[in-house]
């Protein structure tokens, strides 16, 4: 570089290290003298002339100040709106990603990547202003912004895209986060060896890449938050035709009404098991233990006609996406075939063998996946197959472009199974995300909150306990179990939310959410203070306002009295989440 040049890009940082307004910062120079070299980040070249600056303002409810706490001073962010486009050697694409870069005088030296949902990617690069961070967006090389996985994962019947799945499995995110520390440390002047503490946070399959992202860039992380992960997708996604396949198999299409009485009336029986009557089942293993779904046999239901809200793709029975139809009033008493179907949902896939191919919800979970449709040419409930797994099946296992299963002709226990088999095989190492070594994030000083609804009705809560369970015995597989825990809470802390729904409150048991994750993470990385338990705030019901401090996994909340929980620990509940996958020669993770 010629002495001119080197002068003006140390006079660039002088008076980017010293900015008194966003302006000074926020131009398409600075940025591009702010960019890391090309050769410096491997398999990556970024491309100068593409990059745009330009200032921005967006609303909030009320933000991160210093620290991460809540500001009150203020619902907008000013930023900087910066696009910067890169390609890998050898491939002619190209891939835009999308940063947010606080004001000088807002920055934490933080960076934040947020977590999409269903197949797609986060589409925002602001998420981090209110915790004074640099946010980060990318199009994944395939528009991302636009398009979902599902819509691109196949270039022609038969024919995968693999730089698109693994790019959404979990490249894309990587690469945006190995670019964004040495661009934000250019970008406000900075040391080149000055900490830039860097946090994810995502539930669904926002949970699941931001497993992708310890697991694939542990180094690059410090915090991760990540609720109820959609990992394991070939299991996880097959099993959202489990529900239906029961019904087609048992030859019973149950009423919605029917099985939502079911579940209310398994909620009214198992809610005091935990010490407190709330209208939280706070211990579903508890209530597998102790309730028998046949008592409920008989129990009269009615429901209104309504228009109903079927299941939309976004993993959440009132989900974006969903469809509304018209279904007539329902009445009736709980039948033994309603109840053989409820039952045997809840007891999860097995093989004609009776070998285990995956868990399920726990008891108490909405039937979610069971819905049937009303069929008013022969007024009667009909099969309805959820293109949650349908589409997962056409596209992602048979190689098909289409959005959804047409029938269950055929379609038996084992051929789940099968299906799972091929769809584990063939992703392996891109939508599975289950890797259990964490060695390198825990080696780094990483930090893992995982969290997840212990009545999710869409990813199962035990698929969380499973992969805890899984990165415990690899991680000290020459440890006391005791010895284990401890060992392991110092860095990876995993809890269940007690009533809690897929990624959010439960409209049917007014229990606790977390609230303040974040506050909570950066409290650890940033100041030393790990948790032990978990802030949630009960948001409805006769306890709205309350504050319980969640119990950390394998502790299980036990009710004193109204007002006053432990965390114990019970072996036989705890063996109810223990669950061997035998039907594959492999181990599942």
């Amino acid at each position: 570089m010629r002495q001119s040049s080197r002068a003006a890009v140390a006079a660039l940082a002088a008076v980017t290290a010293n900015a008194a307004s966003l302006a000074d910062v926020c131009t398409v120079s600075n940025v591009q003298s702010a960019l890391p070299s090309n050769g410096t980040i491997l398999g990556i070249n970024l491309i100068p002339s593409a990059v745009t600056a330009s200032t921005a303002n967006t609303a909030s409810s009320g933000g991160g100040g210093p620290g991460g706490m809540k500001r009150a001073d203020s619902t907008t962010y000013d930023y900087c709106n910066v696009t910067v486009t890169y390609t890998h050697p050898g491939k002619d694409d190209r891939v835009v990603v999308k940063y947010a870069f606080p004001s000088p005088e807002d920055f934490e030296n933080r960076f934040y990547v947020a977590g999409g949902g269903g197949y797609s990617l986060s589409t925002t690069a602001t998420g981090g202003l209110e915790y004074g961070a640099v946010g980060g967006a990318t199009d994944a090389g395939y528009d991302a912004f636009t398009y979902s996985l599902d819509e691109v994962i196949l270039d022609g019947n038969g024919t995968i895209n693999w730089d698109n799945t693994y790019m959404f499995s979990y490249q894309a995110l990587g690469e945006m986060t190995k670019i964004a520390k040495p661009l934000t440390r250019g970008f406000y002047g900075l040391n080149s060896e000055k900490k830039i503490y860097t946090y994810y946070e995502g539930c669904s399959d926002g949970g699941r890449e931001g497993m992708s992202q310890i697991q694939r860039y542990g180094d690059e992380y410090d915090g991760a938050i990540t609720g109820a992960p959609a990992f394991r997708q070939a299991q996880q996604q097959v099993n959202h035709v489990y529900s239906a396949t029961v019904e087609h198999t048992l030859d019973y299409y149950p009423p919605p009404c029917e099985m939502d009485k079911i579940v209310n009336a398994t909620i009214a029986a198992c809610d005091p098991l935990d010490g407190r009557t709330d209208g939280v089942v706070s211990r579903t293993d508890l209530c597998m233990l102790e309730f028998n779904l046949t008592s409920i046999i008989g129990q009269p239901y009615y429901c209104a006609s309504e228009n109903y809200t079927s299941l939309g793709f976004g993993f959440s029975k009132r989900a974006e996406g969903s469809t509304t139809t018209y279904q007539p009033a329902q009445n009736g008493t709980v039948s033994a075939k309603a109840i053989e179907v409820a039952q045997t949902i809840y007891d999860g896939l097995h093989a004609s063998n009776g070998k285990r191919g995956y868990l399920s919800w726990q008891i108490a979970s909405e039937f979610s996946d069971a819905e049937t449709q009303y069929d008013s040419s022969t007024a009667s409930w009909a099969l309805d197959i959820t293109s949650l797994g349908g589409e997962f099946v056409t596209k992602f296992v048979q190689l098909v472009d289409l959005d959804n299963l047409s029938n269950l002709d055929g379609v038996t226990y084992d051929t789940l199974i099968e299906w799972m088999d091929i769809a584990m095989y063939r992703y392996m190492d891109s939508l599975q995300t289950t890797i259990p070594d964490l060695s390198t994030f825990e080696q780094s000083g990483g930090k893992l909150i995982h969290y997840h609804g212990e009545s999710d009705p869409s990813v199962p809560t035990a698929s969380s306990v499973h992969y805890w369970q899984a990165v415990r015995e690899a991680m000290y597989p020459d440890s006391s179990y005791t010895d284990s825990l401890q060992q392991l809470a110092d860095w990876y802390q995993l809890y269940l939310i007690p009533g809690a729904a897929h990624c959010g409150t439960n409209d049917l048991q007014p229990g606790p959410y977390p609230e303040d994750n974040m506050q909570t993470m950066i409290n650890w990385i940033e100041k030393g203070v790990k948790p032990s338990r978990l802030n949630a705030t009960v948001s409805s019901g006769t306890y709205a306002g309350e504050t319980q401090m969640l119990c950390q996994w394998p502790s299980r909340p036990l009710w004193q009295n109204n007002s006053t929980f432990s965390c114990v620990h019970d072996q036989k509940s705890l063996d109810t989440w223990d669950y061997t996958f035998d039907a594959f020669k492999v181990a599942v993770y």
